[in-house]
């Protein structure tokens, strides 16, 4: 029986982004055939700045940002198996599902919203995933 592999995926951007905050984790994590995608906050991976404010533009950097993460890992959207979505306020839920549905537009995975009180920094979502891993799944696009 052979020993289960894992890998911590390079995120460009992110990764620094995360280092210079000094948050130990890995935007993602290969292991057993999965891409373990961590909670992305709407960080602008290019200026590894904060996006603010606006609900619907923190959402699509977020998704933005996990689709990012997992084509790093050699997946995709496509095959993302279950997703959680972090937010402030649920009084959000309708505006963030108008933004997801264009990153999931068939066939959505699994889903959970949870309401969190804040984080250390100034965003109102985070948004993790868990996806089939492997470039022989992934659809091209």
């Amino acid at each position: 029986m052979s020993k289960a592999q894992k890998e911590c995926v390079y995120m460009p951007g992110m990764s620094e982004a995360l280092k210079k905050g000094k948050v130990p984790l890995s935007p993602a994590v290969k292991a057993n055939g999965f891409v373990f995608v961590s909670g992305l906050p709407p960080i602008d991976s290019k200026t590894g700045k904060l996006i603010t404010g606006d609900i619907t533009k923190q959402t699509r950097q977020s998704l933005r940002n996990v689709r990012d993460a997992l084509k790093a890992a050699g997946s995709s959207m496509e095959q993302v198996v279950k997703v959680v979505v972090y937010c402030t306020n649920s009084g959000y839920f309708e505006i963030i599902n108008d933004e997801y549905r264009k990153f999931f537009p068939k066939n959505p995975p699994a889903r959970t919203f949870v309401t969190v009180g804040s984080w250390p920094w100034a965003f109102d979502i985070e948004i993790e995933c868990t996806a089939i891993c492997g470039d022989e799944n992934r659809s091209k696009g």
